[in-house]
């Protein structure tokens, strides 16, 4: 098929219909890898030099030892995106661990695997960033940060579609996950941000949630807008009785939320500051200086 998309893996490219991985990458078998999810908007990749340094912060994490350096990844995603013609997209930056035997010693795996996917993807439920979404608390608590953490965007994502399976049985959109102590970590492939008398408040990356790239661009929002930002423990009462509350995530991108555990949040629509974010954040997504140009 001559449209196919073009996949990059390791150095080269193959149609979608043909871009394949051993059975035996350590990756597919034990979810042994790193990843990163990336937007370009209309032919700047949103802040790709943040997400490689995050890519790499999360392979050393793990002793993953990624065969190119940052400057030539960041060079094949772009490039990866001009051969498939793509202005507007969401890359999906996949390392993994290598093939290897049917054991678990990564020394069996002689050099890591790079794959880049340019492709597009909707994860918001119809008008969510006009009339909010609804949440769940769900029973799978997050990894603590002395386990399989959640600091470290690996491959390993079991915890969250758990989550997330609970979320659909119970006719929620989104799910969010506590911490061992009973706090808000994030929610499964999201960070978590509640208002309260003007001043907004999200948890530490110490409730092993993931430094999130959009989360930052909102750090970096609320000090221009001079709106007060706590980083603080969240209990489940906090956000049941805040003014407002919001998911950021590079999918998600700022996504208001209007109900948790049946819960109405505020007035049950978005509220004015979560506005005024979403409303900022599309001109720093829209700003060339915030990315990298394809």
């Amino acid at each position: 098929m001559t449209n196919e998309l073009q996949i990059y893996i390791d150095g080269q490219y193959y149609p979608k219909s043909q871009a394949k991985i051993s059975v035996y990458d350590h990756g597919f078998l034990y979810g042994d890898g790193v990843f990163e999810g990336i937007r370009a908007y209309n032919g700047v990749v949103f802040k790709l030099k943040e997400h490689v340094d995050r890519l790499y912060r999360s392979a050393h994490a793990i002793t993953l030892n990624i065969p190119i350096t940052q400057e030539e990844m960041v060079q094949a995603v772009v490039e990866t995106l001009r051969k498939n013609k793509m202005k507007d997209s969401y890359i999906r930056l996949i390392v993994s661990r290598g093939v290897g035997d049917l054991g678990l010693d990564p020394r069996k795996c002689p050099k890591a695997g790079i794959i880049i996917i340019a492709d597009t993807i909707n994860i918001k439920a119809g008008n969510a960033s006009e009339t909010g979404v609804t949440a769940l608390i769900t029973w799978v608590r997050r990894n603590p940060v002395d386990a399989t953490t959640s600091e470290v965007k690996s491959l390993n994502y079991l915890n969250s579609i758990l989550g997330k399976i609970e979320a659909n049985a119970c006719g929620a959109d989104e799910a969010i996950c506590l911490e061992q102590n009973g706090c808000i970590a994030e929610g499964v492939g999201e960070n978590v941000f509640i208002v309260k008398n003007g001043e907004i408040l999200t948890p530490p990356t110490s409730t092993g949630a993931l430094a999130g790239i959009t989360a930052e661009a909102i750090y970096k929002l609320c000090e221009k807008l001079k709106i007060k930002l706590t980083i603080t423990n969240l209990t489940p009462f906090m956000i049941f009785t805040a003014d407002e509350a919001f998911f950021t995530g590079t999918a998600m991108e700022v996504v208001p939320i209007r109900e948790v555990n049946k819960r109405v949040i505020g007035s049950g629509k978005p509220g004015p500051v979560t506005k005024k974010l979403m409303a900022e954040f599309k001109k720093v997504i829209a700003d060339p200086v915030n990315g990298t140009k394809i």
